[in-house]
């Protein structure tokens, strides 16, 4: 499995992923489209982001990849925009980042 990250990633979700066997590709400052694309976006299974300031990078890696499953992994709210295009978006007070990437890789 194939995923990348984008964004600070505090609560090492990434980390956990790569424990869970993920190759993981982590995108940093903004997200725009030349990054997505060279962090693999097109080939991408899983795009999580950890920073909402960055969610227009959700509809451009939907736009680069129909077949991408997108998560947000922060504490702050989803922007209205992007919510039809989430697959799942999860408060790390809520849940650790290994039980997240357990669920996202069974």
């Amino acid at each position: 499995m194939e995923a990348i990250v984008a964004g600070p990633d505090e609560d090492d979700l990434g980390a956990a992923l790569t424990d869970e066997g993920v190759t993981v590709t982590r995108v940093d400052g903004v997200v725009t489209r030349p990054k997505l694309e060279e962090a693999g976006a097109l080939e991408a299974d899983l795009f999580v982001l950890t920073d909402v300031e960055e969610a227009t990078a959700i509809p451009i890696v939907c736009d680069l990849n129909d077949g991408v499953r997108t998560v947000v992994y922060a504490r702050r709210t989803v922007p209205e925009f992007v919510k039809g295009q989430l697959d799942l978006a999860v408060d790390p007070r809520l849940v650790d980042a290994s039980g997240v990437a357990d669920a996202l890789v069974s």
